[in-house]
């Protein structure tokens, strides 16, 4: 499994550097479109090889995917965590409830609790 593991890893390797290489031409990038940098009198911009603007928008992309997943699965953690809290404070109520049986005298729910 291991070995299937590395192959991928080494097959997405290959096709990243592939991409980088046949990408590696200029792009600028404008903050703003060059009207409205004008208007205002800020034009800020940065020249970068093609493949890190590609790079860093597939980045930006599985971010913005995990960041949606994690705030989509929410309800169900807090359920997760809402039925553990039950199932603690019901155990707790049992174990309670098994203690006083067992102070009480009742010799057969003192026999059952033995034998389980």
């Amino acid at each position: 499994m291991r070995y299937i593991r590395y192959a991928i890893l080494a097959a997405i390797a290959i096709v990243l550097v592939t991409v980088a290489m046949a990408n590696r031409g200029p792009a600028t990038l404008n903050l703003l479109p060059a009207e409205v940098g004008a208007l205002m009198g800020y034009e800020a911009s940065v020249t970068l090889p093609l493949f890190i603007v590609i790079f860093l928008g597939v980045i930006a992309g599985i971010l913005l995917g995990f960041f949606w997943e994690w705030m989509r699965e929410h309800k169900h953690r807090a359920d997760a965590a809402t039925q553990r809290r039950e199932k603690e404070r019901l155990a707790r109520e049992v174990e309670k409830m098994k203690t006083v049986s067992a102070e009480s005298g009742d010799d057969v729910l003192a026999l059952l609790d033995k034998a389980q």
